[in-house]
């Protein structure tokens, strides 16, 4: 039994090096390659869910530049594989770190705001006001909406982490209850946990998808 309860979160690696953050990569691994003429269905599945998430992306960019949704293809299936091998035993879940999502949230953020502010500056204060708002309450909205701008790579990194965090902790908790019990209560947390490990499943790909989209849906209020 775990001493502490988040020691899942900080597996200790040899040669005093944070080898765990590696496991960030093993997702690369999953990616079907093709090597013949003919694609296989791995490949045609692959095919498939890469023009799918193309053409959501393309109605909410609502730009028209060529590839401008391959980065939030390449931004969700990074989250999705990361979240996905995280449910694996004895495999390190780097997006459950602040230091993960944040890295991935604050610059996509960042050059949102460097390029609106530089390129479309009347849009970009258009914005604060929003339409149909009273004269009186103008320069409390221009208040609100800044705030709610500054914050929004923060709030995207704590929504992929917490989420994380709660399904690993509920897990841990459970499988820590394992050996108190008897048989039959036994059987009852294994049908909990098995359960459990399909409710995060689903939300390990619900939160690689709301990340993507809440970045395509900044992405277009710079343009």
């Amino acid at each position: 039994m775990m001493t502490n309860l988040f020691s899942s979160f900080d597996p200790t690696t040899n040669f005093n090096l944070s080898l765990n953050w590696t496991s960030t990569l093993l997702g690369i691994l999953i990616i079907p390659i093709s090597f013949w003429l003919i694609p296989s269905r791995n490949n045609i599945l692959w095919v498939n869910i890469i023009l799918i998430l193309h053409k959501e992306f393309k109605i909410l960019a609502s730009n028209k530049m060529k590839g401008s949704t391959l980065i939030f293809i390449s931004l969700f299936t990074f989250i999705l594989f990361n979240n996905f091998l995280g449910l694996f035993p004895y495999i390190f879940t780097s997006s459950s770190h602040m230091t993960m999502t944040l890295t991935i949230a604050l610059p996509l953020w960042m050059s949102f705001m460097i390029y609106g502010w530089l390129n479309n500056t009347m849009h970009m204060f258009a914005h604060l006001v929003p339409q149909g708002t009273p004269p009186i309450l103008m320069p409390f909205m221009v208040c609100i909406e800044t705030i709610s701008n500054l914050i929004r790579p923060g709030t995207l990194a704590v929504r992929l982490s917490a989420n994380m965090i709660a399904g690993h902790l509920l897990m841990t908790l459970l499988g820590n209850t394992g050996p108190s019990l008897n048989m039959l209560f036994l059987n009852f947390l294994i049908i909990t946990q098995i359960l459990l490990l399909i409710l995060e499943s689903a939300v390990s790909i619900i939160q690689a998808y709301v990340f993507a989209v809440l970045s395509t849906l900044y992405s277009s209020e710079v343009n």
